[in-house]
């Protein structure tokens, strides 16, 4: 707190005028996040509607990169978290997924997009920077020890043209495809 009143140029105790604690002032920084992901609607299919909601997402948690790594941790919620989950949950109910397969569907996506997320931060960018510091990691890498390695690094995210949105479209397409599959299997038993 006392970091975040110098940032703002006002004494630490006044910004308990505001918020409670740490604890209320990271719930509602994570509300207002959680207020920039369109919410998904009940009117469209359920996969299109997770597949938006993932992409928006994916944009906020790029607008703010610490957020992801909060909004599990957070123990209460905020209206905008609250209604951010129903409408989640309603989608998936109202495909027919039971409560369990929700919750399950819910947690996959979300890993997905958290982990995504992160393992996107960590990776270098496609920059001249990004690409000298991966030119230098494949120079300095073994190839005869680890060829698959190397290969996979000179020719994935470390090239121009690197097509990250791509990617995140594969591993989305792929796991929305898995619950469309054990939804089938849940309505026909």
């Amino acid at each position: 707190m006392r970091v975040l009143g110098r940032q703002l140029g006002v004494e630490a105790m006044s910004l308990y005028n505001h918020v409670a604690n740490k604890d209320d002032l990271l719930d509602g920084m994570v509300d207002l996040v959680i207020d920039e992901i369109e919410h998904p609607r009940l009117d469209v299919d359920w996969r299109e509607a997770m597949r938006v909601r993932a992409y928006s997402a994916r944009a906020a948690f790029t607008r703010h990169p610490w957020a992801a790594r909060f909004i599990d941790s957070r123990v209460s919620g905020g209206l905008g978290r609250l209604r951010y989950f129903e409408s989640v949950l309603g989608v998936l109910r109202r495909a027919g997924f039971t409560v369990d397969l929700s919750a399950r569907a819910f947690s996959l996506i979300d890993s997905y997009i958290y982990g995504f997320g992160r393992q996107s931060l960590n990776m270098t960018s496609g920059d001249e920077e990004g690409m000298q510091a991966a030119e230098s990691f494949l120079q300095a890498l073994p190839t005869e020890a680890f060829p698959y390695l190397a290969e996979m690094a000179s020719m994935h995210s470390s090239s121009p043209g690197y097509d990250e949105a791509a990617d995140f479209a594969f591993g989305l397409n792929l796991i929305l495809d898995g619950l469309q599959r054990v939804l089938d299997s849940a309505l026909s038993t």
